[in-house]
């Protein structure tokens, strides 16, 4: 069981998750070189973001991720992007990434989102199949990352 509180992502615990987060990706990335963009606090501050750490029974910091507006849908969704989903190799196969994943959802709605997005890479396909099967869609780019090679959305 995971608590999730919500931490600036310059500050601690989180700074030191997204660290080993930008560590696993440029050491697993596939197709050219992964570009490491930090989080603007403000982004992940409400109203406009937050980030979560989850904290396993011990208290121990295990994983994180945020959520943050972006542009509205062309449709007039109000979007919420899903950013920064890790979790410490140790805790994988817990459930963990889907309880994360819902945490971050029902933040975003909180924050008046009525649609989530995410980018992801097909080195990750681990997270695109938790992805899918919480009823993300493929959908088209809606941002040019580098590190993307897939995009998805969900109404919420």
């Amino acid at each position: 069981m995971l608590t999730f509180v919500p931490v600036p992502v310059d500050a601690e615990p989180a700074a030191t998750l997204l660290g080993e987060y930008f560590t696993s990706r440029e050491l697993g990335f596939t197709g050219g070189t992964y570009q490491v963009f930090t989080p603007d606090p403000a982004r992940f501050t409400p109203p406009a973001g937050t980030f979560l750490v989850g904290l396993d029974e011990d208290g121990t910091a295990v994983g994180c991720g945020g959520v943050r507006r972006i542009d509205d849908a062309p449709d007039g969704a109000v979007r919420f992007e899903v950013k920064h989903l890790w979790l410490r190799p140790s805790t994988r196969g817990k459930g963990y990434g889907r309880a994360l994943l819902t945490a971050l959802e029902e933040a975003a709605a909180a924050l008046g989102a009525s649609r989530t997005v995410l980018d992801t890479n097909a080195s990750l396909a681990a997270a695109a199949g938790l992805y899918r099967s919480s009823g993300y869609a493929d959908v088209p780019a809606y941002n040019d990352n580098p590190n993307a090679t897939h995009w998805y959305a969900k109404d919420l």
